[in-house]
């Protein structure tokens, strides 16, 4: 059964134009599942975040197929993750990220920090993020207000209006 077809579907939609049926409203992680949460949008902000502008660098970077990446850039520049930038006459207009999409750039550190600690067998060659003076990013850990490590058992999740 379609999602529109679902009885309890309420008819949302986020800001791409996608249904929210199975969201958990109230929810950030799943509204941010919802917006990045596919195969290849997280790779895409995380090659725009390493220079990528163009469909084409997009393209050769991730070897996505182009009616699927013309559909993702589509959506992340609807859900103002992306956008489009002015350019010369007769060229192309650019990709560049907004600053909620810049505001992502936590999640793929952590991420790429979770994958070399779990995807990766012990010895096999990955590549690793580094700052400016070529050492690499330090973990990214939540703190809590006093400065101490937060983890799931330490922390609980409270239901705002």
């Amino acid at each position: 059964m379609a999602r529109d077809d679902h009885p309890d579907h309420p008819g949302r939609q986020d800001k791409a134009g996608r249904s929210t049926a199975w969201t958990d409203p109230a929810c950030p992680v799943a509204r941010t599942v919802d917006l990045v949460g596919d195969r290849w949008s997280l790779l895409i902000i995380r090659d725009a975040m390493d220079g990528a502008r163009s469909f084409t660098d997009f393209q050769q970077r991730t070897g996505i197929a182009r009616n699927i990446l013309a559909d993702r850039l589509r959506r992340l520049t609807a859900a103002g993750l992306l956008t489009q930038v002015e350019a010369g006459p007769g060229k192309r207009r650019p990709y560049a990220l907004t600053q909620a999409g810049k505001d992502l750039f936590p999640v793929i550190v952590t991420l790429r920090q979770w994958g070399e600690r779990h995807a990766f067998e012990p010895g096999e060659t990955h590549s690793v993020l580094v700052d400016g003076d070529g050492a690499p990013v330090p973990d990214l850990l939540p703190v809590a207000a006093d400065g101490s490590p937060l983890t799931s058992d330490t922390t609980s999740v409270r239901h705002v209006p």
